[in-house]
């Protein structure tokens, strides 16, 4: 039984694995760091002795010595972690392996609480920055960086000289439209969010787009805009299919709207997909796996927009600046909401 009055071993030092290695602390201290020129057998001896006295470097000390803290700073304006969460997830795994820790701040969309959390993170040292959207709007960059570089993910910034990575739209639009003209649709509403908000006003465009390229026009003739909400996705089902009857399909500009068009289609004796499908938009779990059906859906890649923004910020942490916007591709996630159409009676 172990003595509770024991000492704990005493830890690891530098001068403990240089002596076991048989160098001096300097030459110990450079293999470590992967500094300077050293024999590969010099530097294998010096990892092998930190390893086996389970030593590990004072980050403070290490810190001092090369003028980083190894932190980066996540500023966010989306206050429910809809979208920071995936991209801070995606940020994380690109970054640990780096061995470099995340601060996460919610500004709450406030630019005085964010310009307070940007004096805080820069008292702290952080080697960098990076900035995500909860929509994908342009922004203004970040004001009085004082030389803190910095990425912005999801919503880019409006200074083509900074580094924004973003999910690419218009490859989503066609994943989408491309499945339901393969599964023999061809009469295919548009439901989306605010007309003002970028995604809806985008992913209208290159649905309008697509549909020509095929010589077709959305159902109705028009994309038909509302709130983000189920509540509108299921009015719009209505309006559509008044104003369109002959309507096979909804592409809409979220899982939300989605969900309320598929609950006012069924409510209505309408069969999805068996007489009109239904496809969603960003893949959110929660939304598209309790919708019924199961929600077809496009997946904006927000743990890959992470860590690319991550790894953008780290080349710009090591010198190499990243410019402009650096587009993600989306995946379209096949459920079962979507599907070839059975013939009417």
């Amino acid at each position: 039984m172990a003595d509770p009055a024991a000492k704990p071993p005493a830890r690891a030092t530098l001068s403990d694995v240089a002596a076991m290695a048989g160098v001096t602390p300097g030459t110990a201290s450079r293999a470590l760091n992967n500094r300077g020129r050293l024999r590969p057998e010099t530097r294998q001896r010096v990892l092998a002795a930190a390893e086996r006295l389970d030593f590990h470097p004072n980050a403070l000390a290490q810190s001092l010595l090369t003028g980083r803290t190894r932190t980066v700073g996540l500023i966010t304006t989306d206050s429910i972690g809809r979208f920071s969460i995936p991209v801070l997830l995606g940020a994380e795994d690109a970054l640990g392996a780096g061995q470099i820790s995340v601060l996460l701040c919610d500004s709450r969309g406030d630019a005085i609480r964010e310009r307070h959390y940007l004096r805080t993170l820069a008292a702290r040292g952080v080697d960098g920055i990076i900035v995500a959207g909860r929509r994908v709007d342009p922004r203004p960059p970040l004001p009085d960086l004082l030389g803190i570089p910095a990425v912005y993910a999801l919503g880019p910034s409006t200074d083509p000289a900074d580094a924004s990575v973003i999910s690419d739209d218009e490859h989503g639009v066609r994943l989408a439209i491309g499945h339901l003209l393969t599964t023999g649709r061809i009469r295919i509403a548009h439901v989306s969010g605010p007309e003002h908000h970028a995604a809806a006003s985008r992913r209208a465009a290159f649905t309008a787009a697509a549909l020509a390229e095929h010589g077709l026009e959305p159902a109705s003739g028009r994309a038909h805009h509302g709130e983000w909400s189920e509540a509108w996705g299921r009015s719009a089902a209505g309006i559509v299919l008044r104003a369109d009857p002959e309507c096979d399909a909804f592409f809409c500009g979220n899982d939300q709207i989605a969900r309320g068009v598929a609950d006012c289609l069924r409510e209505n004796g309408i069969r999805v997909p068996q007489d009109i499908a239904v496809v969603g938009y960003d893949n959110w779990d929660v939304m598209a796996m309790s919708s019924r059906p199961p929600l077809t859906t496009v997946d904006t890649n927000l743990l890959e927009v992470g860590r690319t923004a991550a790894l953008h910020l780290m080349d710009a942490i090591d010198g190499r600046e990243h410019q402009g916007i650096e587009s993600v591709p989306c995946r379209l996630v096949v459920r079962d909401s979507s599907g070839p159409p059975e013939p009417r009676e």
